[in-house]
């Protein structure tokens, strides 16, 4: 028997991309998965896809920038399955730019949604852990929470957060596991948020070596599979071609 089956992963983001590749991979391993984001359309052909498939899979619109959502969220997958044992922060943006473009907009939906949209998930499950003594949050970071580039100073601050405030959580923690996933570029729609044409630009030579999504969702079951008292902090996954 499976180390995962029956355990039950709350997944942000989703939708598409390292979210939905995730969703469709854990569900395989016995998961039960419950899937959250804004398009509920995609969230509930997929869920659908996967019930076929022989898997188990509910949805729930999610705007992770809302704490009463994300706490909506997480009882919705505590309610159908009767337990939480994982949540995946993973929805986040990308709409890069040089920072004298001045896109401040864009600066404030980054860090709304890659920032507060990971403290809003470990808000919201972290009763749900402390209650149980037991719980795994994945937070989604970057190689650009590593590394600076051009045009994504803001973007790399807030995935710089994600690893600061996971490291952060694992420290106080004695009896939920903490991992951070850090990946190169991986196909996704995140380019797609990006306004600038010279920051498009530039991420169209950047993405050039891209990772499968699957790639991204390998490494989370990976951490997610681990025995109980073995914790994978961290995992960097680049493209064999990337620098």
């Amino acid at each position: 028997m499976s180390t995962v089956e029956n355990k039950v992963i709350a997944i942000t983001g989703a939708s598409s991309g390292i979210g939905e590749a995730t969703a469709r991979l854990l569900a395989q391993k016995g998961l039960r998965v419950v899937l959250g984001a804004r398009r509920t359309d995609r969230l509930e052909a997929i869920a659908s896809e996967i019930c076929e498939q022989g898997g188990e899979a509910e949805y729930c619109a999610l705007d992770v920038t809302s704490l009463e959502d994300m706490q909506a969220f997480v009882e919705f997958a505590k309610d159908k399955f009767g337990r939480l044992d994982v949540v995946v922060n993973n929805a986040g943006l990308m709409p890069l730019s040089k920072l004298d473009v001045l896109k401040i907009d864009e600066w404030n939906r980054m860090i709304d949604v890659n920032i507060r949209g990971v403290l809003h998930g470990i808000a919201a499950a972290l009763p749900i852990f402390k209650q149980q003594q037991s719980g795994q949050f994945v937070n989604i970071s970057s190689t650009g929470g590593h590394n600076v580039y051009p045009t994504a100073a803001v973007y790399c601050a807030t995935k710089f957060a994600v690893r600061a405030i996971s490291e952060g959580l694992r420290q106080e923690s004695t009896d939920i596991r903490v991992t951070t996933i850090s990946p190169g570029p991986t196909k996704s729609e995140l380019p797609n948020t990006i306004t600038d044409p010279e920051a498009a630009e530039w991420v169209e030579e950047f993405r050039k070596a891209i990772l499968p999504a699957d790639a991204i969702a390998r490494a989370i079951a990976f951490a997610v599979e681990q025995p109980e008292d073995v914790e994978v902090n961290e995992i960097v996954v680049r493209h064999i071609k990337s620098s």
